[in-house]
């Protein structure tokens, strides 16, 4: 049953008549039979493994569960700080770019065309120069690694 089936919108003239909803068929739709007993049997068996998962947390002592938690909203704060200090050198070094732009007259849209080109040409891995040793092997392993999500930023 839609929303619709089960709201009554009454017109804005005070001569209409209220009109019943229509009575629902008595015939069951097909979408409406249920699941087959491969789609039930396939849900019971998630289900089961969902209450097995959440049976081995509740069998840990609270301070062994208290315990992890501590841990988890530790790591979530590093890597809140990590982003923090990520965003700060991107602003950073996006500042430094387009001063040093402008002195050379170039213009920002200049210098961020520049930009997503580099950032590409990492991506297709035209560009694996370590800049001076400024970035290592491993970073470029890293960004490898997570290629096709970053390829998507760079569009």
């Amino acid at each position: 049953m839609t929303l619709k089936d089960q709201i009554q919108i009454v017109p804005a003239n005070a001569e209409a008549a209220f009109i019943p909803p229509p009575e629902p068929s008595k015939k069951p739709k097909a979408e409406e039979a249920g699941p087959t007993l491969e789609e039930a049997l396939a849900r019971n068996e998630q289900l089961a493994e969902k209450l097995e998962e959440l049976d081995a947390v509740l069998a840990k002592p609270l301070s062994e569960i208290l315990a992890d938690r501590e841990k988890a909203e530790e790591t979530a704060l590093a890597w809140d700080r990590f982003g923090a200090m990520w965003m700060l050198s991107q602003r950073a070094m996006r500042r430094v770019a387009l001063d040093l732009a402008a002195q050379l007259g170039v213009s920002e849209e200049e210098v961020v065309a520049r930009a997503m080109a580099n950032a590409n040409a990492v991506l297709n891995g035209a560009d694996e120069v370590d800049l001076g040793g400024t970035v290592a092997p491993a970073q470029l392993q890293h960004i490898a690694r997570h290629r096709n999500f970053l390829r998507k930023q760079f569009r």
